[in-house]
């Protein structure tokens, strides 16, 4: 039997300044919102994004990509589904999945690397950080 990938939820609500004139979420605010996402499984794996910060860390995204599926509206309440991959030796790749009331809305993937604040560059995922995030990662399918 294969185990369960722990699937992390964060749960927002469109607000009216993030809607376009045809009434629908503006675009560029899917990938806000999966960044809100990420912000949020940091706090719940480490403690904060902060504390990435105080290690001397940060994390740049190297890649997005958002498929629309439905358009979201003023006041929907969206949950965020965030699922990173096994990790990388210095990236995080993850899924992201908006959903309402079940019914997805947008699909999305991000690719982040970890970087020396200081320095501007790559740098290995920490132990710390690496312990924090697997019991989250999507179990490969071994297909």
């Amino acid at each position: 039997m294969a185990a369960m990938t722990r699937r992390f939820v964060h749960r927002l609500r469109v607000r009216y300044h993030e809607c376009d004139l045809q009434g629908v979420v503006f675009n560029a605010n899917y990938l806000a919102y999966f960044d809100i996402a990420l912000t949020e499984f940091m706090r719940e794996t480490i403690g904060s994004y902060q504390r990435l910060r105080e290690g001397g860390l940060d994390l740049l995204v190297v890649e997005a990509s958002v498929r629309f599926r439905s358009p979201a509206r003023f006041d929907d309440e969206l949950d965020i589904a965030f699922v990173p991959a096994p990790l990388g030796r210095s990236s995080m790749v993850s899924d992201l999945q908006l959903l309402r009331a079940g019914e997805t809305v947008a699909e999305g993937r991000m690719a982040h690397v970890f970087v020396d604040v200081e320095a501007q560059t790559t740098v290995e995922i920490p132990d710390w950080v690496r312990e924090a995030v697997e019991p989250w990662t999507a179990t490969p399918t071994g297909d």
